[in-house]
C-alpha cells in the first residue's frame, strides 16, 4: 500500500517541494495525456481512479489504481473511490512535522505532492436540460474532498483543478518541484473552484424548492471574470466583466468584431436590448448613456422588417444616435447594415445577422458586433449593489398578452380611441418602461418620436419630450411611467398637441389631472401600474 519513502528533510524548511507521488482524477480530460507524458517521464508515480486511470494505462504510461492503494474496491456506480485514509492521510499529511512523516511511516502511508482534480460537469449538465437522479449523480462529493484537503495542506501539495495549469505544473516537474508561492495561487484557485461548485449546486436546489414568488432567504452570486477592461465609467476607474454560472444574457455574447466591449458599451448594449426585446414585432431601439433615444417596430407590410424598424427608431433623434448603442430582437439584415453604413455606431447587437450585412460592418473596423447566445432570455430578477449588501426585485416585465391586458385599462377621460391608436398606446406604454425615470414618451406610428427622461419633475420631462418630437407631437400620443402629481404635465402635453395619454392614475390629484384632459376632450387611460426605472 505504501508507495515511495520520503527524506523529512527535503521538505522541512523549503520553500520547493519535489513532486515523486501525484494523485490524478478528472472529469475534464483536455491536455491529460500530455500532462501524464511529463510526470511519466520524471518517474513520479501516478495514482488514478476509473476512466481517468483507463485512459492514462491506454496511453502506455504507467497508473496505479486507487483501489489498489486503499486496498478497497471503486464501490456503489463509482459513488466511492477515494474516501478512504490511505488517500487522505496522504494528502493532509504535512510533512515538515516529524510526527506526521512518522504516523506515515507507521500506517504505510505514502504522501502525494501533486493532486490533479476537476468536478463532475455539474453545471453543463444542469444547462443540457437535465433534471432530477440525472442532475443529482453530477453532484461530486470525493472531488471536492480532495481538493479541498490539497488546498489546505498547500505547504506540502500543490492542488490543479484546471487544464490551464498544465503547462506551469509540467515545468515545475522538470524543474525540480513546485514552489510555495505557486502552491498557494493554487490553493486559492481551488478553494473558488470548490465556492462555484458547491453553489451552482445550491441554486439548482433552491430553484426546486422555492416557489416561483418565493425570495430566498439566502443569497449567493457567483461570477468568473471574463475579462478587464480599459477602464469603467471614466478612465481613473478599473472594470472587468464577469460571467455569472447559469447566464444567459449580454456577458455571454460572441463578439463578431470590432474594438474591445468597454464598461459603458456593456452597460448601454443591455439596456439596449431591455428595450429592443419588449416588442414582439421586429423592433430597434437606440441607447445613449443607457437611454433610448430611439424605438420603433416595422411599419406595417415593411420589404424589410428590421431595418424599417431602424430607420423609424433613428428618425425620432438622429443627432443624439450619433455615437449610440443599438439592439435589434431579430436577424441584421443586409440593409439594415447598408442603412448604418453613414451613421457612427459604438455597438450592435442581436440574435444574429445576415452574412452580406457582416460584409458590409466590416468595413466600420471599430465596430464592435455582439451575437447573442442562442438561449438568451431576459432575467426573471433584478440584483442592485448597494453599500454593505444589494436589492433584489422581480424584473419589470410585461405580460405576453399585454394586448388583453390593456382591454381592462380605466378609460377616464375621451373615448375608447380606434384600433390603430390604441396599437399606438401599447407601444408607449411598453416603450415607457426602457426609460429613465422620470420618463414620458410620445408615439406614432408605434415609433417614437419624443422622450423626455431623467428629469427630477415630470412636467420637464413632457416639455423635453415635446422640444424633442417638434412638429411631429400633433397626434402623437403619450405614456407616462408614473402618475401625474398635478394637471400641468398633462396640460404641456396636450397643448402641444397630443390626443391620448396612458398613465398608471393614483395621485391624489388624479382628479384634477382627469379634468384637465375632459376639458380638453383629449382620451386618457389609467393604466393602475407604474414602470419606473431608475
Amino acid at each position: 500500500m505504501a508507495g515511495p519513502s520520503h527524506d523529512p528533510s527535503l521538505y522541512r524548511d523549503r520553500d520547493v517541494v519535489p513532486i515523486r507521488r501525484a494523485l490524478v482524477s478528472v472529469s475534464d480530460k483536455t491536455d491529460l495525456l500530455p500532462l501524464a507524458e511529463a510526470l511519466a517521464a520524471s518517474g513520479i508515480e501516478i495514482v488514478s481512479t476509473g476512466s481517468t486511470a483507463a485512459t492514462i494505462r491506454d496511453a502506455g504510461f504507467p497508473v496505479t489504481d486507487v483501489s489498489a492503494v486503499t486496498g478497497f474496491p471503486e464501490s456503489l456506480d463509482g459513488r466511492v473511490k477515494t474516501l478512504h485514509p490511505a488517500v487522505h492521510a496522504g494528502l493532509l499529511a504535512d510533512l515538515r512535522l516529524e510526527d506526521h512523516e512518522r504516523q506515515l511511516g507507521e500506517l504505510g502511508i505514502a504522501a502525494f505532492e501533486l493532486v490533479v482534480v476537476n468536478l463532475y460537469p455539474f453545471v453543463q449538465t444542469v444547462a443540457s436540460g437535465a433534471e432530477g437522479d440525472t442532475v443529482v449523480e453530477q453532484i461530486d462529493i470525493g472531488g471536492p474532498a480532495m481538493v479541498r484537503a490539497s488546498a489546505k495542506n498547500h505547504a506540502n501539495v500543490a492542488i490543479v483543478v484546471s487544464p490551464e495549469s498544465y503547462p506551469a505544473i509540467i515545468e515545475a516537474v522538470r524543474g525540480g518541484g513546485t514552489t510555495l508561492t505557486q502552491r498557494r495561487e493554487l490553493a486559492a484557485r481551488a478553494f473558488a473552484h470548490t465556492a462555484s461548485y458547491d453553489t451552482a449546486v445550491a441554486a439548482w436546489f433552491a430553484e426546486g424548492t422555492l416557489a416561483e414568488e418565493d425570495l430566498p432567504a439566502h443569497l449567493t452570486i457567483k461570477a468568473e471574470r471574463l475579462a478587464t477592461l480599459r477602464y469603467g465609467e471614466n478612465a481613473h476607474q478599473r472594470a472587468a466583466i464577469y460571467t455569472r454560472v447559469g447566464g444567459h444574457g449580454i456577458a455571454q455574447a460572441t463578439q463578431l468584431q470590432g474594438k474591445e466591449m468597454s464598461y459603458n458599451n456593456y452597460v448601454d448594449a443591455d439596456a439596449a436590448l431591455r428595450a429592443a426585446f419588449d416588442m414582439v414585432k421586429p423592433a430597434v431601439a437606440i441607447i445613449k448613456h443607457a437611454n433610448p433615444c430611439g424605438i420603433a417596430v416595422t411599419a406595417p407590410n415593411a420589404l424589410d422588417p428590421i431595418a424599417s424598424a431602424h430607420l423609424r427608431a433613428h428618425e425620432c433623434d438622429p443627432v443624439s444616435a450619433f455615437g449610440g448603442v443599438i439592439a435589434a430582437n431579430r436577424t441584421v439584415t443586409l440593409k439594415m447594415a447598408e442603412n448604418l453604413r453613414d451613421i457612427f455606431t459604438e455597438v450592435i447587437v442581436a440574435p444574429d445577422f445576415e452574412p452580406a450585412a457582416l460584409e458590409v460592418f466590416r468595413l466600420k473596423k471599430n465596430l464592435r458586433i455582439l451575437q447573442l447566445p442562442a438561449d438568451w432570455r431576459q432575467e426573471r430578477m433584478d440584483v442592485r449593489l448597494v453599500s454593505g449588501g444589494l436589492l433584489l426585485q422581480d424584473a419589470d416585465r410585461f405580460p405576453d398578452d399585454i394586448e388583453s391586458v390593456a382591454k381592462d385599462w380605466q378609460l377616464v377621460s375621451g373615448e375608447r380611441p380606434a384600433e390603430e391608436e390604441m396599437t399606438n398606446l401599447i407601444f408607449a406604454w411598453k416603450a415607457c418602461r426602457a426609460v429613465k425615470s422620470n420618463a414620458i414618451v410620445l408615439a406614432k406610428n408605434s415609433a417614437t418620436v419624443g422622450i423626455g427622461m431623467g428629469q427630477v419633475n415630470r412636467v420637464d420631462s413632457c416639455r423635453l419630450a415635446v422640444e424633442r418630437a417638434g412638429d411631429r407631437v400633433t397626434g402623437s400620443v403619450a405614456a407616462s411611467d408614473a402618475f401625474f402629481p398635478f394637471a400641468d404635465g398633462p396640460r404641456v402635453l396636450i397643448d402641444a398637441g397630443v390626443s391620448a395619454i396612458v398613465q398608471p392614475g393614483g395621485s391624489v390629484r388624479d382628479d384634477e389631472v382627469i379634468a384637465a384632459a375632459r376639458d380638453a376632450g383629449a382620451t386618457m387611460f389609467f393604466t393602475g401600474e407604474r414602470h419606473f426605472f431608475h
